[in-house]
């Protein structure tokens, strides 16, 4: 079934109704949210996926309506909105600050949510296993393991003092990030400045204000808006010869130094198996949340060489994949 696209006014979010509802009665249709921009999230195919492997092919036996805040957090609840007018049957919401929106939006509809930090401290749900309510869905657990990629640069370039965390004010992780950052830097000895940048044109002002900082590497937060421009951050921190570590492998395949997370992809496949059960009669209070195991670490030795940085053996020998 051939797709026909729609430019929705919403502030300028983007909207992909596949059909109207009136049309096609018998089809369930999934109103998927997110707040970041279509084309820079590859993990889309693997939620399709995971219908798939629910039973559920799209345009087939389900339909889909797109909904991209494109970095702006503030339109999500007019998303949201759109599509409860819209009688959808089920909401995918694929990114934390969707996640929370939809939450406040509805507690009648099911709601499968993607997520990189803990869905019980973001008050998603009330337990993992028994979830409660009308949300369940997937964590990547990435906010938890923020810290750990402060260790892992510090492994990388030992002689560091200076250290960097670029966060997103407006987005829900930017807090428990910090602070899990901060304290691993107090416990590693380091001196780490925050710096923060919520729009495309201030990522490139922050990148001056680090050389201005004198900082020596950077810790890249967990932020949908950043995951959204993951390949523009890592070519930033090739441009301005800056050690940075991200969550996600576009990051260092543009030239980012290392990347370190849970799989994206892998929450996205998930999610979408669970919509598949929840159209079929699973509640969603039933479904404990998913938690992704595989954490990949990946390192670019070819940027690695161009900031003259020799890594220690015992760390290259411990990554999932070198890119050479």
């Amino acid at each position: 079934m051939r797709r026909r696209e729609f430019i929705g006014g919403l502030g300028g979010a983007t909207a992909w109704p596949l059909v109207s509802r009136a049309q096609q009665t018998a089809t369930p249709v999934i109103g998927f949210v997110n707040s970041a921009t279509p084309g820079a999230y590859p993990p889309l195919s693997a939620f399709v996926q995971g219908l798939a492997e629910s039973g559920l092919v799209e345009g087939r036996d389900v339909l889909i309506e797109y909904r991209w805040a494109n970095g702006r957090y503030d339109l999500l609840p007019a998303l949201l909105t759109d599509l409860i007018q819209r009688k959808v049957d089920i909401i995918a919401a694929t990114s934390t600050p969707a996640a929370i929106a939809a939450k406040a939006a509805t507690s009648e509809l099911p709601i499968v949510f993607a997520t990189s930090g803990d869905p019980v401290r973001l008050g998603l749900v009330t337990s993992l296993v028994k979830p409660g309510g009308n949300l369940t869905g997937t964590t990547q657990l990435n906010v938890e393991v923020a810290a750990k990629r402060l260790e892992l640069m510090h492994e990388a370039i030992p002689a560091i003092g200076k250290i960097a965390l670029l966060t997103n004010p407006p987005g829900p992780l930017a807090a428990p990030v910090s602070q899990e950052v901060q304290s691993a830097a107090a416990t590693l000895g380091l001196k780490l400045d925050v710096v923060h940048a919520s729009s495309e044109q201030e990522l490139d002002a922050v990148f001056n204000s680090l050389i201005q900082l004198q900082a020596e590497a950077l810790v890249i937060g967990s932020d949908a808006f950043f995951s959204s421009h993951g390949s523009k951050l890592g070519g930033l921190s090739l441009r301005y010869r800056l050690p940075a570590i991200y969550q996600y492998p576009q990051f260092t395949t543009a030239g980012g130094l290392i990347s370190y997370g849970g799989n994206v992809a892998e929450s996205y496949r998930l999610a979408g198996v669970y919509v598949g059960r929840i159209l079929k009669g699973a509640k969603p209070s039933d479904l404990p949340v998913q938690q992704v195991t595989r954490v990949e670490l990946i390192i670019n030795l070819n940027t690695a060489k161009t900031l003259g940085i020799t890594l220690p053996l015992s760390l290259l020998g411990r990554a999932d994949q070198v890119i050479e």
